[in-house]
């Protein structure tokens, strides 16, 4: 690290004012505070000081997002293989995700800081960190037939749309990533639904063995076929099809644990998200009229990415809920929409990107009338006090 610190502080020079590559300033400062904690000091004045900035939380959460990136690849060998009817070794699975979910992630990255750097090279900004967590997020709730052209495009438009258009990092209404998911689902429905996108090379249909199925377990359920969901081990540790990262439950809760432990994410919105699903479901149980509203409710939180929204989406600290009262509404109202979307609307059975992008339109309503109902009870208060 002493060399690279060597390194970063002989090539200062060039990119300050005044310097060959002076234009690039915040290109330099970029990459420097995210190896090392700035050497920046207050001069006067009073401050509140922490050992973490921004960049070490997007690092924190990233970090959280690494059990789910490491099964997603298995799983993607897995479920390759397993249509195939193939057994291979373990490396040879792990070697086929990794041909397949790391270009999503480099292209992902690639686009979205590319244009991250760019504005802020035209604003003569900081380079905003938010990105660092979004350019993980977009390629774990993708299926893995995606193109890589698509993803580019709708990572591209999530970022100047739906985020730099309000400001930028900390600025936004809607969670990013989300948005990238919500434009490939409605510009490119055939790549982000159906039964041949979940898993590797299917919609080719070469070499498939016979009466294999590459629908969902969500998307089976929604069908009426509750009989064909797996075994409730397999939905916990995830060896379904599905999108990349959200097929395990295991490795979810292993990033939400790091995540609370922290203090990086709510653990009130986790719970609250969770309650409003088991609540939502507890009641289609009560008044079911079809096979898809008899389905256990603790099912609905292992389907679909209802528990990688719940930890990883709904979460996010910039488009939810930001009072401690609202966190409890706005993830309850997340988990009962979720569900009910999913009910309700057959022909599309995953209702947590809907869920969660709407309860971000809602979140600064919320907050204000749960801030309106704290200003009347305080000044009932002060009335009978005087």
């Amino acid at each position: 690290m002493k060399a690279l610190r060597r390194f970063m502080d002989n090539i200062k020079p060039h990119f300050e004012e005044g310097g060959k590559l002076g234009a690039f300033k915040s290109v330099y400062d970029g990459f420097d505070t995210f190896l090392f904690v700035p050497d920046a000091v207050t001069k006067k004045g009073a401050h509140i000081r922490d050992a973490i900035d921004l960049k070490r939380t997007m690092s924190v959460v990233v970090l959280a997002l690494v059990p789910a990136l490491l099964f997603g690849i298995y799983n993607t060998g897995y479920q390759h293989f397993l249509s195939l009817g193939q057994e291979v070794t373990f490396w040879e699975i792990v070697s086929h995700g990794l041909i397949k979910v790391l270009p999503l992630v480099i292209v992902s990255y690639a686009v979205g800081l590319g244009i991250e750097f760019a504005v802020a090279q035209m604003r003569k900004h900081e380079i905003n960190e938010g990105f660092l967590v979004s350019g993980m997020l977009i390629p774990l709730i993708v299926p893995v037939d995606t193109p890589l052209w698509m993803v580019a495009v709708a990572t591209a438009f999530a970022v100047i749309i739906g985020k730099e258009i309000f400001g930028g990092t900390g600025m936004n209404i809607w969670n990013p990533a989300l948005i990238t998911r919500a434009f490939l689902f409605f510009a490119y429905p055939s790549k982000m639904s159906g039964d041949y996108v979940w898993i590797s090379g299917l919609s080719s249909g070469e070499g498939v063995v016979d009466g294999f199925s590459g629908a969902t377990p969500l998307a089976n359920a929604a069908a009426g076929l509750t009989e064909k969901l797996p075994s409730v081990s397999d939905m916990f540790f995830g060896f379904i099809p599905g999108s990349i990262g959200e097929t395990s439950t295991l490795a979810i809760l292993i990033g939400a644990v790091l995540l609370i432990a922290t203090g990086i994410a709510s653990w009130k919105i986790m719970l609250s998200t969770v309650l409003g699903g088991l609540t939502m479901g507890l009641i289609f149980n009560a008044f079911a009229v079809n096979s898809f509203m008899e389905m256990s409710a603790i099912n609905h939180l292992m389907l679909g990415g209802f528990a990688f929204g719940a930890v990883f989406m709904a979460t996010d600290p910039v488009s939810g809920s930001q009072t401690e009262t609202g966190k409890w509404i706005y993830g309850f109202l997340i988990g009962m929409f979720a569900i009910l979307i999913r009910v309700f609307n057959p022909a599309y059975p995953e209702g947590m990107m809907l869920a969660i992008l709407l309860m971000n339109t809602f979140a600064p309503l919320i907050d204000h009338y749960v801030l309106q109902s704290n200003i009347r009870r305080r000044m009932k208060r002060v009335k009978v006090n005087a």
